[in-house]
């Protein structure tokens, strides 16, 4: 089982002085503590139950070209990207661009979007729900086609790409969030290469249905790894937190994403350096 860290906040103390040595510090910890990955939101508003609207917020793909340069061997990605946020040839470009700079350490991680007031605030689209999702699938095969051999127009009902050039080529894995089971998880089982689902989720039912649409659209199961995203709570001891990766394995979950109070702080650094360690034995059923 891997472990992955991301570091929603960037309130510490000493303030927008601070963000960039203290996000530094939760880069290099992750991985110095042999963590597989490395993740930022992709908001430009703070969300609830992580802080004030007004707290800082990083832009994603900054935030992680600058740990690329930090860092040597974790995976890096947003948890995840909202592609009415920009246009697919853009995004898959800024994705590249971080694989080529990371020595192909990239993940594209992309779902349908859910955090209206950053869209309405600084005058970005956010249509419909049902137009998001035919955006995302749209984007999911654009970013298909320009990791492929051709370089042909695309031509969809709301892109228009004239030629889907893309040098640097990449082909970093596509990872989508969420647990949608008549969308988001039929979009996994066809264009991902790994899910992510929230803690909290029912996660055996959740499998169960992606393994269904792996049935009908005969795609290998096996083939998909499957993430969540889980917070450890303040207080919490190393042994509960390697309990409850072990739950989450037996379940079929073969990455655990974690928050943590502190990302910067050395003392969770080595809580989850010592977690990564004892979990690495752990494989889930069907691995």
């Amino acid at each position: 089982m891997d472990l992955g860290l991301t570091c929603p906040r960037f309130t510490w103390p000493g303030g927008d002085a601070a963000i960039a040595s203290r996000f530094a510090v939760a880069a290099r910890g992750a991985d110095q503590a042999g963590l597989r990955s490395f993740w930022v939101m992709d908001h430009l508003f703070q969300i609830p139950n992580f802080g004030a609207v007004e707290d800082p917020m990083l832009e994603a793909y900054g935030a992680l070209s600058y740990a690329a340069a930090l860092t040597d061997r974790v995976s890096l990605g947003a948890l995840v990207t909202c592609p009415v946020h920009r246009e697919p040839g853009l995004l898959v470009k800024q994705v590249s661009t971080l694989d080529a700079l990371s020595g192909g350490r990239a993940v594209l991680g992309i779902g349908a979007g859910w955090y209206e007031p950053e869209s309405r605030g600084l005058g970005l689209p956010f249509p419909p729900r049902a137009e998001r999702f035919e955006r995302l699938e749209e984007t999911l095969r654009i970013v298909r086609q320009m990791g492929s051999d051709t370089d042909e127009p695309y031509e969809g009902r709301h892109y228009r790409l004239g030629r889907t050039l893309n040098a640097p080529q990449a082909n970093p894995p596509v990872l989508i969030g969420g647990s949608g089971e008549k969308k988001t998880l039929r979009l996994v089982a066809e264009y991902a290469d790994m899910c992510n689902l929230m803690y909290g989720a029912d996660v055996r039912h959740k499998l169960g249905v992606l393994r269904a649409h792996c049935e009908r659209l005969g795609r290998p199961y096996e083939n998909i790894e499957k993430t969540l995203h889980m917070r450890i709570p303040d207080g919490q001891s190393v042994e509960e937190s390697i309990q409850r990766c072990g739950e989450l394995a037996g379940l079929g979950i073969d990455h655990v994403i974690v928050v943590v109070p502190d990302a910067a702080d050395d003392r969770w650094l080595a809580h989850l350096a010592e977690l990564a360690a004892k979990i690495a034995g752990i494989t889930p059923p069907g691995r």
